[in-house]
């Protein structure tokens, strides 16, 4: 790939060394995710510290920018202090000290603007990169984890945690360096200047410390379970939304909106009474440290007047004192009052975490190289079960399959034909024996490696909200258009696509809802056919085809199993009579193996079956 080249994508030239830059990067930064929460997964300060590697200058910088923006806060009340005391003690250079005091503090006043600008600049620029980073990883992490993961859990949940957690972690990533820096400077500077100044005023000052403490520590175990507690409500629900926008279709056919409706009033009741709970106790929290903080407030003002009265501090003093414990109450007041913040964020840390930290990751050992496919494939003495059953969907599975062979799989439901197929794929790997591609054992091969070469057509058609070439050609480049026009003729599309206004360039809805189920599954069966495959495998590919549909889709298949190694299961049996061979399958195992006419001969299981549909 030379580095001058150049590619238009979305308006803007974007040269392709800058894009592979931008994804090794994208990779190093993932790498790190998972180094980090596998280090430190139940530490979620050290991995939101960890987010902050690559940055440490832009952070530097953005913290002295924040530094003169917040100096207006401690020069102003030394500025106010020195003109009360000027115009009550009236010295003789008292209109110079006015005057003196006056200037300084505009300047520090008007400086705020640029640098709280420039601030602003070099810490968004730093947590957006982070908060895009995170999602990053967690699509490369989703990509790269076992069909079994996805099986498991809801997608809407996993969609919540994309955005929804990622959004937390950014807001307490911006509440830590905002609050907490400000805190620690407001803090410190207060502790120097009273301390320097009057010592009994600073022991005063130190008496406020427990109780913000004992405050912080009786609220923070009901704050964090609420919030859990609200979290998990709230991953749970969207999982359940998403399932209910699918099935719309199903229930308005059988009248079941009122089922669903009061189904999903259940879930959205449980988060209201969550979020009731979690605003409640939110509050109380709130109230407590308001009433608190100013109370102690008037005390300060009172105790610094005392003081005043003694001669011990002047009145500018007074002023500069009640200031001063103003501005540390308010900063504690707001570390406080972002606590519940910062808990729900710490709880979407761990909740990316269970993305990041998931083991059941597909293994691919890339041993081997497999080079160009030749579509030889052989199963020895294959078992399969699921990890967490005592019952074997596959036993002693022996077959083997000679390059361009086209083979259907048949048999009752729950036989094991899709789980043959899902092992052909890759999705999951034998408990024992083996598969060998090309007379390589695949958990040797680089699984990508394989998958481009081959074709996969499943029974629930996927398709995105695209045009529909850009469905067709879908991760494929330099296809022409005729090669997608001559594709669209074989699987008998383009009568539909000549009638459509903009033929190919025609904007499917999502999941391709705008055609029919056969015309949707026609567009998944050419999104196979143009890659040209070494190997195709049709699972229940004609299912939602009409019979004129069917056979045009069947002769387009017929055409392929003269190039490429074919793998089909079908519960019509009608649609497999042209395969070579046909493997009956029954409870695991294979009972019968021969062509249609040999097997109908025989009048063994698959003329059982075959019957059955006559």
């Amino acid at each position: 790939m030379k580095e001058k080249r150049i590619k238009k994508s979305g308006g803007k030239r974007v040269r392709w060394a800058d894009k592979r830059q931008v994804a090794e990067e994208g990779l190093e930064r993932f790498e790190d995710y998972l180094q980090e929460y596998s280090r430190n997964r139940n530490h979620p300060f050290k991995i939101l510290c960890s987010f902050y590697k690559g940055h440490q200058w832009q952070m530097v910088q953005a913290c002295l920018f924040l530094v003169v923006q917040r100096s207006p806060v401690w020069v102003i009340p030394i500025a106010t202090a020195n003109i009360i005391n000027a115009a009550t003690y009236v010295p003789e250079n008292s209109m110079e000290i006015i005057l003196i005091n006056l200037m300084a503090a505009l300047l520090f006043i008007l400086q705020n603007v640029g640098t709280n600008y420039l601030a602003a600049q070099k810490y968004a620029g730093v947590n957006r990169s982070i908060e895009g980073s995170l999602r990053n990883a967690m699509v490369r992490r989703l990509q790269q984890l076992s069909i079994m993961f996805h099986k498991e859990v809801q997608s809407g949940r996993l969609q919540s945690k994309i955005m929804r957690d990622v959004e937390n972690v950014t807001e307490l990533l911006n509440q830590i360096f905002r609050v907490l820096f400000f805190f620690v400077l407001d803090v410190s500077v207060v502790v120097v200047m009273t301390l320097r100044k009057s010592p009994v005023v600073f022991l005063f000052f130190l008496v406020v410390v427990p109780f913000v403490v004992i405050a912080m520590r009786g609220f923070k175990k009901p704050i964090a379970e609420t919030n859990r507690k609200f979290r998990s409500e709230m991953e749970h629900t969207q999982g359940a939304v998403a399932e209910m926008l699918e099935m719309i279709p199903v229930a308005r056919a059988h009248g079941l909106q009122e089922v669903e409706i009061n189904k999903m009033n259940t879930r959205l009741s449980r988060i209201v009474s969550s979020g009731y709970n979690l605003d409640v106790i939110i509050a109380l929290f709130g109230a407590v440290n308001w009433v608190t903080f100013q109370s102690f407030q008037i005390i300060c003002l009172a105790f610094t007047a005392v003081l005043a009265c003694k001669g011990k501090i002047s009145v500018g003093e007074v002023v500069l004192y009640q200031t001063y414990f103003g501005s540390l109450v308010s900063q504690i007041s707001t570390l406080i009052n972002v606590y519940p913040q910062i808990t729900r964020g710490l709880e979407s840390v761990k909740s990316i975490g269970d993305i990041m930290g998931e083991t059941k990751v597909e293994e691919n050992y890339s041993i081997v190289p497999l080079g160009d496919l030749k579509g030889k494939v052989e199963f020895v003495n294959v078992d399969f079960k699921y990890p967490d059953s005592d019952k074997w969907i596959l036993n002693d599975v022996s077959l083997k399959v000679e390059a361009g062979e086209s083979i259907a799989f048949v048999g009752e439901s729950g036989a094991g034909k899709s789980t043959i197929l899902n092992l052909l794929i890759g999705f999951v790997p034998p408990a024992n024996g083996k598969i060998l591609i090309d007379g390589i054992n695949m958990i040797n091969l680089d699984l990508n490696e394989y998958r481009h070469q081959i074709a996969v057509v499943p029974q629930n058609t996927i398709l995105f909200s695209g045009t529909i070439i850009d469905n067709i050609t879908y991760g494929l480049e330099g296809v022409s258009r005729q090669e997608v026009e001559e594709v669209i003729r074989e699987v008998g599309l383009w009568e539909l696509i000549e009638k459509l206004p903009q033929g190919l360039d025609t904007q499917l809805g999502e999941h391709g809802d705008k055609l029919s189920g056969g015309q949707r599954q026609r567009i998944s069966i050419a999104r196979a056919l143009i890659r040209k495959p070494k190997i195709i495998v049709f699972d229940e590919a004609t299912s939602a085809l009409d019979s004129a549909s069917e056979k045009k889709v069947q002769e387009a298949t017929s055409n392929m199993m003269k190039n490429c190694t074919t793998f089909l299961v079908a519960h019509r049996l009608s649609t497999i009579r042209n395969a070579d061979r046909i493997v009956a399958m029954k409870e695991g195992r294979i009972v019968e193996v021969g062509t249609y006419e040999e097997l109908m001969e025989k009048k063994g299981y698959f003329y059982e079956l075959k019957s059955l549909q006559s």
